[in-house]
């Protein structure tokens, strides 16, 4: 594991609630993992994040995309991995990373890892399931998730992501609905927790109705290591940058020589098939 956040030992109480999330995640698709950071850290990966959005609105890089979101109250920001330190802590947080290999097994990437803040007056977007962007139908078996962090608190009110229970069932488009936008629902967590989400959840982004909250949301997307990031982490990190990423981050980012070969090997393992033992079986 990445040693860039130290583990610390998990209480009795915790893996108890751990182990309850981790099967909340196969079962029904979705868990929400609270008090992951505390406030104080919270509070400053939320500076971070503003200050990122600066970053990227200095360097002309979009913040607003009107092929996602209907108006501009929905500000993303890209390259958090590039940005700051305390976000490559996030992506490999012994938490997150349990919950990504409960349900996508101990090999995968990490395909993207983004933000969005819902300012007031902030509408939804389409509705979509992660996995069906990414993957063409049918979408069997769970390939990707999404770890959210929650860096301010998460309400209907001010924008919390609303999702359909029992999508990740839907195996094609001809599955979804046609009253799908009435099954909506919200996640809602505290600051300083997680939700985690299978890839192949419908969802979308909740409209802030608030009057003066922001409600600002990190995504870590990871993916099974045969399908392609959404981001070429060799081109979206700088040199100074991936000087300072241990191995085992590099490897979930594809940074290395090798890529998509331990579940091969796994494979011809378990099939047992080599010339040298005889006649294949």
């Amino acid at each position: 594991m990445a040693t860039a956040q130290t583990a610390v030992p998990l209480a009795p109480a915790a893996r108890a609630d751990l182990a309850a999330a981790r099967e909340a995640l196969k079962t029904v698709g979705w868990c929400v993992v609270p008090d992951v950071i505390d406030a104080a850290r919270t509070r400053e990966a939320l500076d971070r994040l503003h200050v990122a959005a600066a970053e990227n609105a200095r360097q002309g890089l979009p913040i607003y995309m009107p092929e996602l979101d209907p108006n501009a109250h929905n500000i993303r920001v890209f390259f958090l991995l590039e940005r700051d330190a305390i976000f490559r802590e996030l992506i490999c947080n012994p938490v997150a990373v349990d919950l990504v290999t409960a349900l996508l097994g101990d090999d995968f990437l990490i395909s993207n890892f983004t933000a969005n803040i819902a300012r007031p007056g902030a509408k939804s977007m389409s509705l979509h399931s992660d996995l069906a962007l990414v993957v063409p139908a049918p979408w069997t078996a769970p390939w990707s998730i999404n770890i959210i962090w929650c860096l301010s608190d998460v309400r209907f009110e001010n924008g919390a992501t609303l999702f359909i229970p029992g999508s990740q069932h839907w195996q094609t488009q001809a599955d979804v609905p046609a009253d799908a936008l009435q099954r909506l629902q919200p996640f809602e967590a505290k600051a300083g927790s997680i939700v985690a989400m299978d890839g192949r959840v419908w969802h979308t982004s909740g409209a802030n109705i608030t009057a003066d909250e922001d409600r600002a949301l990190l995504f870590g997307y990871y993916t099974k290591p045969f399908l392609r990031p959404q981001i070429n982490w060799n081109a979206g990190l700088t040199p100074a940058t991936q000087a300072t990423i241990d191995p085992q981050l590099r490897y979930w980012l594809g940074l290395g020589i090798a890529a998509n070969a331990s579940e091969a090997v796994e494979l011809l393992n378990a099939r047992r098939i080599n010339p040298n033992e005889g006649p294949a079986r």
